[in-house]
């Protein structure tokens, strides 16, 4: 273990443990982001963790390992793609099934042939984002999305799209019969994700904003000038209620390694663990897309060395990460993952700052 008997961070004597850290304390002095916090381990359990910064640049309040960020896209693989995972076991929704099932606006040549596996690795032909923002619905984002012209020849190539994830989040709902965030808290139950005060929800609860790490609408947001503290950052997820498919959990670093290292588990192997992570929907879930120069697996990233998980994880790796500066990324060759969530969102730095930070903070860890 890198961290004191009592549980407590430490600046640890391990190299590569003091490299991390140093490249965490660099960007944070560089205001690319004001918190931070680190869960680093293996399927056994955590072997680094640490928290630092201030909840904003302009507030003495510390942040820790308690401190809550809004995940953005890391609810595409942790939410949304769980949810489907569950659902596929349960035999409700197939993979190799037609949207058009579900969705009876999803019509015509171009699409007719797009199934859930389609949208899961972005290859569905749709656009990233809508090209009018100003939807006021569900109802109103389902026709959109699929009403809208295709921007590709499905499976010709792929995509990374909010709007598919929008989509699957209300096939979830639908065949599931309840909303993603029940579906979620249920699994989360299910697996014993979260222990003590650990949080991992659509919802923030009110007694828990104190500890929430804040972020700040973007320019062509509704809510701009405002600071958002347990309000979901994107617009279209605030849309649509703070629960949607492709945006909206929050989480600590610690309920975020906990499923970090379930799906680690069931990667690897272990048949002992509660549904939907099972060997083979894991592996199925992970596995490289063979769409034409994609990365994607189903809801999931995987390597490759240009990518935010640096060059120095295996072939096997899968991740993915989130606007607001959030990242997760499992290494089952090296049975190890790694949780670095941020408020970037909260007047820090680019995405290309980001993207740098996140390389170095991987790279230093190859040898953990």
């Amino acid at each position: 273990m890198l961290s004191d008997e009592d549980g407590e961070p430490r600046v640890s004597a391990h190299p590569p443990v003091s490299a991390a850290q140093r490249v965490i304390d660099a960007a944070i002095e560089a205001r690319i982001f004001p918190a931070a916090a680190v869960d680093v381990g293996s399927s056994v359990g955590p072997m680094w963790r640490y928290a630092t910064g201030t909840l904003t640049f302009d507030t003495p309040v510390p942040a820790s390992l308690d401190t809550i960020f809004d995940l953005a896209s890391l609810t595409k693989p942790i939410g949304t793609t769980t949810v489907l995972m569950q659902l596929v076991l349960d035999g409700r929704v197939r993979l190799d099934e037609a949207i058009s099932e579900t969705f009876e606006e999803w019509r015509g040549h171009d699409r007719e042939g797009v199934t859930v596996r389609d949208l899961l690795e972005h290859a569905s032909g749709l656009a990233a984002r809508l090209v009018d923002p100003s939807l006021q619905d569900r109802r109103e984002f389902e026709h959109d999305i699929c009403t809208m012209p295709l921007e590709y020849v499905p499976r010709s190539r792929s995509i990374y799209s909010d709007l598919g994830f929008i989509l699957l989040g209300l096939l979830a709902s639908t065949r599931g019969r309840a909303s993603l965030a029940d579906a979620i808290a249920g699994i989360v139950s299910r697996a014993g994700l979260v222990t003590g005060s650990e949080r991992l929800a659509y919802d923030v609860r009110p007694d828990d904003r104190q500890r929430v790490a804040p972020t700040v609408p973007l320019d062509d947001d509704r809510r701009r000038g405002r600071t958002l503290v347990g309000e979901v950052h994107d617009s279209y997820a605030a849309v649509l209620g703070a629960v949607a498919g492709h945006a909206g959990l929050f989480g600590d670093a610690g309920a975020v390694g906990a499923f970090a290292r379930t799906m680690l588990r069931a990667v690897r192997g272990e048949t002992s663990l509660p549904p939907p992570f099972t060997p083979d929907l894991a592996s199925t879930f992970t596995t490289r897309s063979v769409v034409p120069g994609s990365s994607r697996a189903l809801g999931w990233d995987t390597m490759l060395p240009t990518s935010s998980c640096g060059v120095r994880m295996s072939a096997r790796a899968f991740g993915h990460v989130g606007f607001t500066g959030t990242s997760l990324w499992i290494d089952p060759a090296r049975d190890r993952y790694f949780v670095l969530l941020t408020n970037r969102a909260c007047h820090g730095g680019s995405l290309d700052e980001m993207r740098t930070v996140r390389r170095a903070f991987h790279d230093a860890l190859g040898e953990v």
